[in-house]
């Protein structure tokens, strides 16, 4: 896959042993998982250093050695090439730079504060209908997954799709000039990581970063119903591609006719061309237009878009329904900010349940100075759409004490310090039956998914019926 000759000029490191001819099968920065003549990058995490498993890759069959400060002991019988380089991480980059400059295919990436994993995943499907589709697996979309991503590219592949995420400020533009997208999807402008960005004037700025690393054709994909986005100047020689509900003369891609019924989402595109998610979330309608437009850019034609779309699989733990014993779930623990959340409720309201409709609250974390606004706001929605909340956490004991000045009930609130404590209030106080539906959200470092009972089935059911869209 590469030559140690390679990885030198691709990091501009020093070789201090081993020869530049050498063949390299791979890159890898896990000493547990490396195979034989892969190249062993020494990065140094949170909880780790790889420098202190030189050794042990060595002993494994590692093909090189790269590192920043530590050299193995009696370095004249080790095998492996060792090149010297003065930040790993950054070379893991340089790395996955090199590897895309090789090959001339269509490079995707998608960035936004809600639905990316979901659009990248549904723009990956389509493609991969007759084309081989590399893409980063899960959330790999940071300075460290979405290089190992590309690192993996080879002539075998037809496209590429990549998640871009963000926390801080430089963050998009760093792996955008990795991965010289050719088209960029973004999704939306909303209240995430605000502790960083400060507000949603700062989001934009960053997401936006992500237009102004396009290579030719330098083609934007853009979401016109968001107030930010909407707002972004046509130039005559990039005019974004668009995609919305609202939008009308402008409009590339719309949606209308929007039904949701016995737990899929219906509509049609462009008032003409008929599509079926699989989804109660009526806002994967947004995700999906995107890879509409992917697809009808590269030749697909509407229909088989649509039976391609209407078997896709969404990404666990993003308002997918389960059971147990009989007990409908909805799962949406991934994470938490102020617009899933509204949309999430959104969902729940429109579910058609004989019994009540139960919302284990975790907080919102990350948002900087608003919040608590944020968590108020999320309390009076909570209101007017549950039949028993229950939180956890101490910013959503806020919507907690909101909901109780709405009028809510106060028997049929229970605030908490921990999920175990949600779960056990849960299941042996409020006890659902087959009759309620319990949505559960929180941020991801909430670890709301331990509400679930520790036998919870992972796979999908047939959802609830829902009244209207």
């Amino acid at each position: 896959m590469f030559t140690v000759n390679e990885l030198l000029k691709a990091t501009k490191g020093k070789l201090i042993s081993g020869k530049r001819n050498a063949s390299i099968a791979g890159i890898s920065i896990d000493s547990r998982t490396i195979k034989p003549n892969e190249a062993f990058i020494a990065i140094k995490g949170n909880n780790f250093d790889g420098h202190d498993f030189i050794e042990e890759v060595i002993e494994k069959g590692a093909g090189a050695v790269i590192v920043q400060s530590h050299v193995p002991r009696n370095r004249p019988h080790v095998k492996a090439s060792i090149i010297v380089v003065k930040d790993t991480v950054k070379v893991l980059g340089d790395i996955a730079r090199f590897q895309r400059d090789k090959f001339d295919i269509p490079v995707i990436a998608v960035t936004g504060s809600n639905g990316k994993t979901t659009a990248k995943d549904m723009i990956a499907w389509v493609l991969s209908d007759k084309s081989n589709v590399l893409k980063n697996i899960g959330t790999k979309n940071n300075h460290i997954g979405l290089p190992l991503t590309l690192i993996n590219l080879d002539s075998a592949y037809d496209f590429v799709v990549l998640e871009v995420g963000t926390n801080h400020f430089g963050e998009v533009g760093y792996l955008a000039n990795i991965c010289q997208p050719n088209i960029a999807v973004l999704t939306n402008i909303g209240p995430s990581h605000l502790e960083h960005f400060r507000n949603l004037d700062g989001v934009f700025k960053e997401k936006f970063r992500l237009i102004k690393y396009l290579k030719k054709p330098f083609i934007s994909i853009l979401n016109a119903d968001d107030r930010f986005l909407k707002k972004v100047p046509v130039r005559k020689t990039n005019k974004p591609v668009i995609f919305g509900f609202s939008i009308k003369n402008r409009s590339d891609f719309s949606a209308s006719d929007i039904k949701v019924i016995n737990g899929k989402t219906e509509f049609l595109v462009n008032k003409k061309y008929g599509f079926t998610l699989n989804t109660i979330g009526y806002y994967n309608i947004y995700n999906a237009l995107s890879a509409i437009a992917i697809g009808r850019i590269f030749g697909m034609e509407y229909k088989n878009l649509s039976l391609r779309l209407s078997v896709f699989d969404f990404p666990q733990s993003r308002l997918n329904v389960v059971k147990f014993n009989n007990i409908k779930f909805i799962d949406d623990t991934y994470n938490s900010n102020p617009n899933s959340l509204a949309l999430a409720l959104d969902a729940l309201s429109n579910i058609s349940a004989a019994g009540r409709k139960i919302f284990v609250m975790g907080d919102m974390l990350e948002l900087g100075s608003n919040k608590e606004l944020f968590h108020r706001q999320a309390g009076r929605k909570a209101a007017k759409v549950c039949d028993v909340l229950i939180t956890v956490g101490n910013l959503s004991k806020i919507a907690a004490r909101v909901a109780r000045k709405q009028g809510f009930n106060t028997k049929n609130i229970f605030t908490c310090e921990s999920t175990l404590e949600a779960r056990d209030i849960l299941l042996n106080k409020i006890s659902p039956d087959s009759t309620d539906v319990v949505l559960v959200k929180g941020s991801r470092s909430m670890k709301m998914e331990e509400v679930f009972p520790t036998s919870c089935q992972s796979t999908s059911v047939d959802p609830p019926k829902l009244d209207r869209a």
